[in-house]
């Protein structure tokens, strides 16, 4: 979620994680999520409760239909990287947008998205460059087991391309 100034709230879509080893690998954007607007329900009385301005992600856990708070992240999040190519603006933007009172930009989805991280060693960018949709980002980090050392998102037309796309990255990461 996003907070301008004068207490306007907009929402990402919700993104489905997956975490090996406690670390984040991969987070897929869901719109359409059936747990979308319980997701903002929740957000919105944090986001109010707080009169905070700026990206807040909330990390749930669905359990039984329900949701339960995992971690809160008072700033942009490595599970919204995606927004980077796959949202109209991206969470880094509007968090910037946010906290200097500028009209809050849209979070709508451009297609399908994904972030993969690079956790450990960076691969060799050219096969995930030859991709298209492939965009890399490396955070100048050394190499070491368990660090993230980078993320790689990928935007499709359709889920099913992007199952194919995240299939392709995740062969070339390994």
């Amino acid at each position: 979620a996003v907070r301008g100034a004068a207490g306007r709230t907009i929402f990402y879509p919700l993104s489905e994680n997956i975490h090996r080893e406690g670390i984040l690998v991969l987070a897929r954007s869901r719109p359409g999520d059936p747990q979308q607007t319980r997701a903002e329900e929740y957000a919105t009385r944090l986001l109010d409760a707080l009169d905070y301005r700026g990206v807040l992600t909330v990390e749930f856990f669905e359990r039984d239909g329900e949701l339960l708070a995992n971690e809160i992240a008072p700033r942009v999040h490595n599970s919204g990287h995606w927004t980077i190519e796959g949202a109209v603006t991206s969470q880094f933007e509007n968090h910037l947008r946010a906290v200097t009172d500028l009209p809050l930009g849209s979070t709508s989805p451009i297609g399908h998205a994904a972030m993969l991280n690079l956790i450990g060693d960076v691969p060799d960018p050219a096969p995930l460059l030859n991709l298209a949709g492939v965009h890399l980002h490396l955070y100048d980090k050394s190499s070491r087991p368990g660090r993230k050392v980078g993320h790689v998102t990928v935007r499709a037309d359709t889920p099913e391309s992007l199952d194919a796309l995240v299939a392709d990255v995740t062969a070339i990461c390994a």
